[in-house]
């Protein structure tokens, strides 16, 4: 589906199927895209899970957190890992950048979900991560970025949207002070700003995708 949006929108592409938590599988996905395309000038780090189940922390078990761990912290930083090697060696563009780096996290990031812990703690790390590789990279003529989406209408969260409805849309004020739901297309368009270096003197920003969540309101 992703593909056929893309040529439909006049672009090209090819799928390299894959899991980011293990690791020869992120070799052969950069591997391959090096192969297809020569080099890389952006990766979005976008995979992520939630866990299978909310549990209390008091009752949270090693598997969730190590599945969790695996796939949207350690995968991320490995994978981003080999792609800033691929991307050092290559040639700059005019402005002098080798290429661009985009870490998605969550407001999760500082906002207590005690019963899914574990996904706050590698959201949290996804972005102590965005500050790391901004500040090791920066010299390389390579940006990092992180974006932090709100609520967004996904499948991760259907089986709350009673309850965001609520707290969206129908409490006097609301979470957000933009009152609706978040959209797939509200991250697409700040990755594609990015992918657009519409942010050449920036590095290791956030970029709040969230309605205004952020604002912290009394």
């Amino acid at each position: 589906e992703a593909l056929a949006l893309v040529r439909a929108a006049g672009g090209d592409g090819f799928i390299v199927q894959g899991d980011v938590a293990v690791a020869s599988d992120r070799e052969r996905m950069v591997a391959e895209t090096v192969a297809r395309f020569g080099r890389i000038d952006l990766l979005v780090n976008n995979a992520g899970v939630a866990p299978k189940v909310r549990a209390d922390l008091l009752d949270a078990g090693e598997e969730s957190f190590d599945r969790l761990f695996a796939i949207n912290l350690k995968g991320p930083f490995f994978l981003s890992q080999l792609v800033a090697k691929q991307m050092i060696t290559q040639v700059p563009d005019a402005e002098g950048f080798r290429g661009r780096i985009v870490n998605v996290t969550s407001i999760s990031v500082y906002t207590a979900s005690i019963n899914r812990g574990d996904y706050c703690m590698v959201k949290a790390g996804l972005a102590m991560m965005t500050k790391l590789f901004a500040d090791r990279l920066a010299n390389d003529g390579i940006n990092v970025y992180e974006i932090r989406p709100g609520v967004i209408a996904t499948d991760m969260t259907g089986g709350v949207k009673e309850k965001y409805d609520k707290l969206i849309l129908q409490d006097e004020r609301g979470i957000t002070p933009i009152r609706r739901w978040g959209k797939p297309e509200d991250i697409g368009r700040a990755v594609r700003a990015i992918a657009e270096d519409r942010f050449p003197f920036s590095t290791g920003a956030c970029f709040d995708v969230d309605g205004g969540f952020h604002l912290q309101r009394l």
